[in-house]
């Protein structure tokens, strides 16, 4: 179908689209790329469009990722691959894993509490259970089983105090975006785009990441992470309700590194 035969039916532009839902042209363009969602038609122009069944389908999309389930699984609903019932056990079961990871970081927290009281020396590897693998599996989803490996050998050869100053490091970053976003900051301001420098060479300086190994894709990467920022509550939970803050300033500093 192309676009002169779209006269008699309703036709939206991404940027239609992606304002009305709540998400950004990105997110739909991944979508494409995946087969998720494509559009009813491309324009010679290569812009986007999108029709009523589209629209539908964007809807469940977004209801069935506030739920928590996964693209693929989603992507396996909407294609009568798999019922709703069956994605909701393995929904179920992804919560049971990440239960599973607060009560070991709960345990590592009171681990250290005791430490503390009874002026004893931390044990690293209790210190830090529960902690080091919370995104273990987005990773190696995203970026492979090699840059996890690369990544956590680092992290582990850092030794407490050089852990313990990372941790600090990402606190402060979180907090002063944070802070910066609840004053009302421009995210293309020059203080946004400084504290964006600094986030960027910070992904910049831990191996296994993209950032870090392939920088000629540190946009991309960025850009991924920015995403996530926004879309995943627990990356978002960081920033205090300023996430879409972030990714704001954070896209607008990649796109104008070049």
């Amino acid at each position: 179908m192309n676009a002169q035969d779209q006269s008699h039916v309703a036709v939206h532009s991404i940027n239609e689209v992606a304002r009305a839902a709540g998400v950004t042209s990105r997110t739909l363009r991944h979508y494409d790329h995946i087969g998720l969602l494509e559009p009813a038609f491309t324009a010679p122009n290569g812009y986007r469009y999108y029709e009523q069944p589209q629209i539908l389908r964007l809807q469940r999309i977004i209801l069935l990722r506030q739920l928590g389930l996964k693209l693929e699984v989603i992507g396996e609903i909407l294609d009568n691959q798999r019922d709703q019932v069956q994605a909701l056990q393995t929904h179920i079961e992804d919560l049971r894993q990440q239960r599973e990871l607060l009560d070991r970081q709960i345990s590592a927290l009171r681990t250290t509490i005791e430490t503390i009281d009874t002026k004893g020396t931390l044990d690293m590897n209790k210190t830090f259970d529960g902690f080091n693998e919370q995104y273990k599996d987005e990773v190696i989803a995203r970026w492979g089983k090699e840059s996890y490996e690369s990544s956590n050998t680092w992290w582990k050869a850092q030794g407490p105090e050089g852990q313990q100053q990372m941790m600090q490091r990402v606190a402060e970053l979180n907090t002063r975006w944070a802070e910066l976003g609840a004053a009302g900051a421009d995210p293309q301001g020059a203080e946004a785009q400084e504290l964006a420098a600094e986030h960027v060479d910070w992904l910049r300086s831990i191996p296994g990441t993209p950032a870090h190994d392939s920088p000629q894709h540190t946009a991309q990467y960025v850009r991924g992470l920015a995403d996530m920022y926004v879309g995943d509550p627990r990356f978002a939970a960081n920033y205090q309700g300023q996430a879409a803050f972030v990714r704001q300033a954070l896209i607008h500093y990649v796109d104008a590194e070049g």
